[in-house]
């Protein structure tokens, strides 16, 4: 007997193994501290606070799709609870000289994540799939509007702000200067990164995967899929109270955004763009839609509608996610086979470049003469100056998106076919007969 359970226990881990392990986190670590000193600018580094905050966001709504297989809309109540929670105990530690330095605060929002989400989540995770999506929604609007009624506690319209440098100081640090909110920033998003990818390590978390494909077994075998949910369901929210407080840490601010359907919207983006199946997708996620955001919103004033149309794209075309896409391609990589697919992927990007270019200009004018009609045809977007008012336009638009359509249609059949073959043939030079 003692055989057998040493043949089927999985075996330990090597040294090897472990070194890379946790040299990755080391590695991470590392990395986060010496960013500042490539991007210094204060641009870069409001940006890299909005990943850090965004990333320990989208991993705490993964927690409930990815992971637990819950469709929420209405994840930002969590988020929002926890940054009025962080805002209110700045001012009134602030006021009254209370030893508590600003880096706990964040505690503070993920303490007020896991209150709220314990107190309703065992009512709302009582059922999954379409009723649970339903009923987050309606939550969400009910705390949305509490905020514009309840002024007394969420300021109305103008939201609660806070000075974060009036906290108790430790090493002299005020946390004025953006650099040091920063590496607040930084210290908790790899806190909570670790934290939760350590969770879905535990049993816990291999049971919110066996409630998301099958909670029907999971009862069979003597577990409660209810009580599985109530616990991810938790934890979630707590993570999302810290992404909530960071937030408001970092604007010292609290409004009624914090808690709305965009904010909610947004991180399902984030999750669902970067891949709900890996870990790391919500991360690559919540990287990409942030920076995306920001540069679209410098490029056109429309930058919400092409946001939505490139979920749309990945909703259809890579339901895995980026990272999905990504891992796709680790076979021909292994194999070293990978530029083999270049060539076929450069001659389908280009019609797929012109098509898109087409669907660009054809947003561009509609919008000019739907929202600005008298104002100036001469307009820019995305760097490109052309007269939205010219027949020239309308005619690339049209050119560009019917040939470029078909040409794309028929290059990426060309493309799959090559993949096909490649990937056959990498499986064959890895795992030969």
């Amino acid at each position: 007997m003692r055989d057998i359970t040493t043949r089927i226990a999985p075996p330990l881990p090597t040294m090897t193994e472990k070194l890379k392990f946790y040299g990755m986190w080391v590695g991470l670590a590392l990395f986060l501290l010496l960013l500042p000193k490539i991007f210094a600018s204060g641009g870069a580094l409001t940006t890299f606070c909005l990943i850090g905050i965004s990333i320990i966001f989208a991993l705490s709504y993964n927690i409930l799709l990815g992971q637990t297989g819950m469709l929420s809309f209405g994840h930002a109540v969590y988020y929002g609870l926890g940054g009025f929670l962080a805002i209110h105990a700045i001012n009134y530690f602030g006021g009254h000289k209370w030893p508590i330095p600003l880096p706990l605060v964040p505690v503070i929002g993920g303490a007020t994540g896991l209150f709220f989400s314990a107190l309703i989540g065992w009512v709302m995770t009582q059922r999954s799939g379409t009723a649970f999506a339903m009923i987050s929604l309606g939550l969400a609007e009910l705390v949305a509007s509490s905020a514009l009624i309840l002024r007394s506690f969420f300021g109305g319209e103008a939201g609660v702000s806070a000075n974060r440098t009036k906290m108790f100081r430790v090493f002299e640090l005020s946390f004025g200067p953006q650099i040091q909110i920063y590496y607040l920033v930084a210290a908790w998003t790899l806190i909570a990164i670790i934290a939760m990818y350590a969770l879905t390590r535990t049993p816990l978390g291999r049971m919110c995967n066996a409630v998301r494909d099958n909670p029907e077994r999971v009862q069979f075998v003597g577990y409660d899929p209810h009580v599985v949910r109530y616990l991810a369901f938790c934890f979630a929210g707590m993570f999302a109270g810290i992404a909530g407080s960071l937030a408001a840490i970092n604007f010292e601010i609290a409004n009624s955004a914090y808690l709305g359907a965009v904010q909610s919207g947004t991180v399902l983006f984030a999750a669902y763009i970067g891949g709900i199946g890996f870990f790391i997708g919500p991360i690559v996620g919540a990287i990409f839609v942030t920076v995306l955001s920001i540069g679209l919103s410098d490029l056109t004033s429309v930058w919400q509608l092409y946001f939505g149309l490139f979920f749309i794209g990945v909703v259809m075309f890579t339901p895995g996610g980026l990272t999905g896409l990504m891992m796709m391609h680790r076979p021909l990589l292994r194999a070293g086979m990978l530029t083999k697919m270049l060539p076929s992927y450069l001659l389908a990007g280009v019609p797929t470049f012109a098509f898109l270019t087409g669907i660009m200009l054809a947003i561009e004018t509609t919008v000019h003469y739907t929202a600005h009609p008298n104002e100036d045809p001469n307009i820019r977007a995305f760097g490109i100056p052309f007269n939205a008012a010219s027949p020239l336009t309308w005619s690339a638009a049209l050119l560009l998106i019917v040939v470029g359509f078909i040409l794309a249609r028929i290059t990426w059949r060309r493309v799959a076919h090559t993949w096909d073959e490649t990937l056959t043939a990498a499986r064959a030079k890895v795992h030969p007969l």
